[in-house]
């Protein structure tokens, strides 16, 4: 039988996807003690929603082709299909439909990849995509039932089933990564976040949360609970080493535990501007890859490899880096690998993770809204990328392009 022609009147060509718009609740810290201790989570990322419909009167709500929020832990108030019910909860459309995703600390980053490569396939026009960690509500790993053939097949270390293990055996790996180098670069990183914070670099982008503790009453909540101004490398010195005796990882030069959410609107370019909606990136490539779980954070370098493969690029393309701080010695062995020194103003301008908090799956659009509000205040730059190291040995890296740049758009 001889092959039957294709019609080709109705082929698909790839399209142009574009970073509108994102916000994120401040980051509070997990526990009793914290400012979310009796909110909950699925209300936070309601938050953000309707904060993103209020900020963009343009885009009619009917106009949202789907809704992708990204939790960790999926259940209780991160439950439930997520995405649908925050749609629902935020008061858009019935017709909105909405999912939940998990690829732990990247889970909003894979939101926005997801639900990128729907719009550039020609499936949806505009979507909202995002992430929620209420890690006081649901501490990591709780309820996890790993499978015992993890550990009688030796799938994996036993020891990489704890994030801090995992930090402890790369500063094994990368010995010139001492202590003393990770407490600097975490200073560098409070001291980084408090500049930026009085020059009104972190505000614009945060939704204020009324939240109510118990036997407290309400109140206003409008920066992050994380930060620790005037750190110094004498008060990170002697902090003591929970997952080794005598080791280098400590609470001074890792995040937090913490509670947050964060949401985004994309868009293909048509809609963006048939729409009238701002255009804060376009997204270049973006790339997942695993290593030995036993060294997690090393995950960013072969995603940022593939990721420049993808987008035919070399690292000195690359003006911006947005790097999640899960732990300093994950961001320096990034660095080491390029040849980026710690001190590089690229990296990481207004701070990291191990200031601002890390609210597991939400993180990946926080590193999108720094990047494109440095994007906007540096023309110069055509290029910025957003990396982040992934629970059980993985790396995810999105590489964008910046519309205020003279070549924007060129060879695209």
């Amino acid at each position: 039988m001889s092959p039957q022609p294709v019609n080709t009147s109705n082929a698909r060509s790839v399209r142009d996807v574009v970073f509108v718009d994102g916000v994120r609740t401040p980051f509070g810290k997990a526990g009793e003690k914290g400012i979310y201790h009796g909110t909950r989570a699925d209300d936070l990322v309601v938050k953000c929603i309707r904060e993103l419909v209020r900020r963009n009167p343009a885009l009619p709500p009917e106009r949202i082709d789907e809704v992708a929020i990204a939790a960790t832990t999926q259940t209780g108030d991160q439950g439930l299909t997520i995405g649908r019910t925050a749609a629902l909860l935020a008061g858009l459309p019935q017709s909105v439909p909405g999912f939940a995703i998990d690829r732990m600390c990247a889970g909003a980053m894979t939101a926005v990849t997801t639900t990128a490569g729907s719009i550039a396939f020609g499936a949806y026009d505009v979507v909202i995509a995002g992430g929620v960690e209420h890690m006081g509500n649901h501490p990591m790993g709780a309820g996890a039932d790993p499978n015992p053939r993890f550990l009688s097949e030796r799938i994996v270390d036993p020891a990489a089933l704890n994030m801090g293990n995992t930090a402890e055996n790369l500063h094994d790996k990368f010995p010139a990564i001492t202590k003393e180098r990770a407490d600097a670069y975490a200073v560098a990183s409070q001291t980084k976040l408090a500049a930026a914070y009085t020059d009104g670099n972190i505000q614009p982008d945060l939704v204020p949360v009324a939240a109510r503790r118990p036997s407290e009453g309400y109140a206003l909540h409008t920066s992050d609970e994380p930060p620790r101004p005037g750190t110094t490398l004498e008060s990170l010195a002697d902090l003591r080493t929970p997952f080794r005796a005598h080791g280098r990882v400590t609470a001074g030069n890792a995040a937090g535990l913490n509670d947050g959410a964060t949401a985004a609107v994309l868009a293909s370019a048509q809609a963006a501007e048939e729409l009238g909606l701002s255009v804060k990136m376009r997204l270049v490539s973006y790339a997942f890859a695993g290593v030995d779980p036993s060294i997690m954070g090393y995950g960013p370098v072969p995603a940022t490899e593939k990721a420049l493969a993808q987008a035919g690029l070399s690292i000195e393309d690359i003006g911006l880096f947005e790097i999640n701080e899960a732990f300093a010695v994950q961001v320096l062995s990034f660095l080491d690998y390029y040849g980026i020194t710690d001190e590089d103003p690229r990296v990481n301008r207004y701070g990291g993770a191990i200031a601002v908090g890390h609210p597991l799956a939400s993180s990946g659009v926080r590193l999108m809204n720094q990047l494109a509000r440095q994007f906007e205040q540096d023309p110069s730059v055509r290029y910025g990328l957003t990396t982040m190291c992934i629970g059980l040995g993985m790396g995810g890296t999105v590489i964008w392009e910046n519309p205020h740049h003279a070549d924007y758009g060129k060879d695209a």
